[in-house]
């Protein structure tokens, strides 16, 4: 499925040929160039790739980058990244070609911390994926606008749940109180056009989650982390119980020295922000007991398209 992926389009399947990832953007493009300037109306172009990701299939010449400098699965790794460099160099280049850059902005970001590759590098950060640490939280957030945002860090932090409310702040779209009041998150607007720009203090929140049928509320400190600032509490038990950890991230950004002991007010602080974001959010679970389809639904519009005798549906 790696490298003949069948792809869903308008509720279709279509075999394709070549590696997923140049599949996925290479179809983008083409729509991209097919809508852009028809509708007068701004078009959104989301690209998810799955890579990378296991299974590690990558094309042998991205693989060959790395091969007797790293072990073989972190070659593979780290040529699926390699080869999202090259496709998004592509994008980019199109988008110069096709006299876009200036009217796009264009945002690049991951999932949550690294698997394969973090024991060749991580940064110095602390752990990787599946973790409520810094090496399994932290995420890239790359955002190009050219002649409206500014090159530069931004040292504030910021999460997911923000994205939303920056790309309607940037729009200019005026949204029902009902709804922007539902936010958690906030605007990084002012931040990008100003890295120094005020940004008021809160907290953000972590929970692995994946917890057992009806073990919601038994599992509040499984895997989980809040974080206001420079500190970081962590509680990284797998059976629910709560065992904190306290981390000076601008300190030690490397989590290395548990300041629980040393600083209690500030853990009490971090605790008692979770222990309201916890109880806020058990009575929004409405799906916690709900049981799905006997059928995976996209294995059955797959079946329904090549029937059970033919190919396999596509694992990812």
């Amino acid at each position: 499925t790696y490298f003949n992926p069948a792809i869903l389009h308008n509720r279709k399947f279509e075999k394709t040929t070549g590696y997923c990832t140049d599949v996925f953007f290479n179809e983008a493009m083409k729509w991209i160039e097919q809508t852009k300037g028809k509708s007068g109306r701004p078009i959104l172009a989301w690209i998810s790739p799955n890579a990378p990701h296991a299974p590690l299939h990558v094309p042998p010449e991205y693989e060959a980058k790395y091969t007797g400098k790293v072990p073989p699965n972190v070659a593979k790794f780290f040529g699926m990244i390699a080869n999202i460099d090259d496709n998004v160099g592509r994008l980019m280049a199109r988008l110069d070609e096709w006299n876009l850059a200036k009217d796009t902005l264009v945002i690049f970001m991951n999932d949550n911390g690294g698997t394969a590759g973090v024991t060749t590098f991580n940064a110095g950060m602390r752990a990787g994926k599946g973790t409520p640490y810094y090496g399994g939280i932290r995420a890239a957030s790359f955002w190009r606008w050219p002649g409206v945002l500014q090159p530069g860090d931004i040292a504030a932090p910021a999460a997911h749940l923000d994205v939303l409310p920056t790309l309607a702040a940037l729009a200019g779209a005026t949204l029902p109180p009902a709804v922007s009041n539902a936010w958690e998150g906030r605007s990084l607007a002012p931040l990008l056009r100003n890295p120094e720009a005020e940004w008021p203090s809160r907290f953000l929140f972590t929970h692995l989650g994946r917890w057992d049928r009806g073990q919601a509320a038994q599992s509040k400190y499984r895997s989980c982390s809040v974080r206001q600032e420079r500190y970081q509490l962590v509680s990284q038990t797998r059976d629910g119980s709560m065992k904190w950890e306290l981390y000076d991230l601008k300190a030690d950004p490397g989590q290395r020295r548990d300041l629980l002991a040393e600083r209690p007010a500030v853990a009490a602080r971090l605790e008692a922000a979770y222990d309201r974001w916890w109880d806020s959010i058990l009575p929004c679970l409405e799906n916690e007991d709900v049981q799905g389809p006997a059928v995976n639904p996209f294995k059955e519009l797959y079946w329904k398209q090549f029937g059970k005798d033919g190919p396999g549906p596509p694992t990812r």
